[in-house]
Parts: structure tokens; C-alpha cells; sequence
């Protein structure tokens, strides 16, 4: 089987979150086609995608610019997975608490841009993420927090008792950069859920 994915590649780690899927894809035997999104008319033929960390002010400018911020809320409405890290939970939260990002409310959370300190203050910290069956090696960069869940969100894990990984339908979004580490099951829970054949069932129920 092989899986169509795509990362944005307006800032952050791309390489690394391309790496990450192909890793996450191989353990369940199929194979994942990475594009680099740039531009608009490639997300509607993604099965999955991803939205790295950087600046969301720019991030949130850019895709707006180039007509992606509509296709990835038509990804999501189609009902298809997202990853979004770091400033990417930024740009798909309800509210960044900052009118400069244009956010795309598809995870009904507000979050605290930077809540974590600036560069100098980053940090790594085993992490209990729901659905995985040990910690995992949270790299958490300028990171932002999640203030605020609405009651359809799943919270995945918590730091100091604030949530810093969720899930909202077809969304993952965490505060933390997974890309960063070897471990890619929070790519793989994010994208694999059930076996290949449990997924094309679920799907064609729907």
C-alpha cells in the first residue's frame, strides 16, 4: 500500500517530518510518497499531511497567500489525518491569542504562543502520550501550550498539568516536535491507527 503525504514546507523541519512518516509507514509495510507543499493544488491529493513548527504569524500569511489554508480545511473536512507541531498547532487551533495569525479553527483549543521560553530555554522530557505503551522523548522548542480544550477535544498528554498534545477528529496537533527524535509513533499515531485493513474498512463504512 502506499500512503500520499504531505508536509508544508513554508518553514520548519520538513526533512525530518518527511523522514518520520516514511519510518512510521515502513513498520506497518507500505510505503509513504512525500511532497513538499508550497503551493496550492497539491493537498487534495495527500491522504495525510503535516504542518511543522516556525513562526505561525508567517506560517499562517503564507498559506493564506498561496490559497493552502483552504485546502487544508477541505483535507480535514474530507475527514483525512493531520499532524501539526509546535507553531503548526498554532495555526489550526480556534485561537492563538495573537491577531497578527490567522488561524484555521479545525481543533477547538486556544493556545499561548512561546509559553514554554524562548530558544535558550528548550527542553526534552520522557512524555506520557496517550495510545503509546512508554514515554515518549518530547523535544519542546519556544513551545507553545494549549489553554483551553473544548469538550470534543481529547487531550494526549499534559506537562506541569497543561496539555501539550491533542487529538480533535482527523487532528493531532502538539505543542512538542516529535520530527526531532528516532521515534516516530507519534507519527504513527497520528496516520496508522488499526492495521491497513481495519483503515480501508472504516473507510469504506464511511
Amino acid at each position: 500500500m502506499t500512503l500520499t503525504a504531505g508536509v508544508l514546507a513554508v518553514q520548519g523541519d520538513v526533512s525530518e517530518h518527511a523522514d518520520a512518516i516514511r519510518r512510521a509507514a515502513a513498520t506497518h509495510g507500505e510505503e509513504a510518497v512525500v511532497h513538499e507543499i508550497r503551493h496550492a493544488g497539491t493537498v487534495p491529493d495527500c491522504d495525510v499531511l503535516l504542518m511543522p513548527g516556525g513562526e505561525s504569524t508567517t506560517i499562517s500569511k503564507t498559506i493564506a497567500e498561496e490559497g493552502i489554508d483552504d485546502e487544508i480545511v477541505g483535507h480535514v473536512d474530507a475527514g483525512k489525518p493531520v499532524l501539526a507541531t509546535c507553531a503548526g498547532l498554532i495555526v489550526v487551533s480556534r485561537d492563538a491569542g495573537d491577531e497578527r495569525v490567522a488561524t484555521l479553527d479545525l481543533v477547538d483549543v486556544t493556545v499561548e504562543r512561546n509559553a514554554f521560553g524562548r530558544q535558550r530555554d528548550s527542553f526534552q522530557a520522557p512524555l506520557d502520550v496517550a495510545g503509546l505503551d512508554s514515554p515518549f522523548p518530547a523535544v519542546f522548542i519556544r513551545a507553545p501550550v494549549i489553554d483551553a480544550v473544548g469538550d470534543e477535544v481529547d487531550v494526549l498528554a499534559t506537562w506541569n498539568g497543561r496539555p501539550v498534545a491533542v487529538r480533535d477528529g482527523p487532528v493531532v496537533g502538539t505543542a512538542f516536535h516529535p520530527e526531532l527524535t528516532e521515534d516516530s509513533r507519534v507519527h504513527d499515531l497520528a496516520f496508522f491507527e488499526g492495521t491497513p485493513a481495519e483503515r480501508d474498512t472504516a473507510a469504506a463504512d464511511d
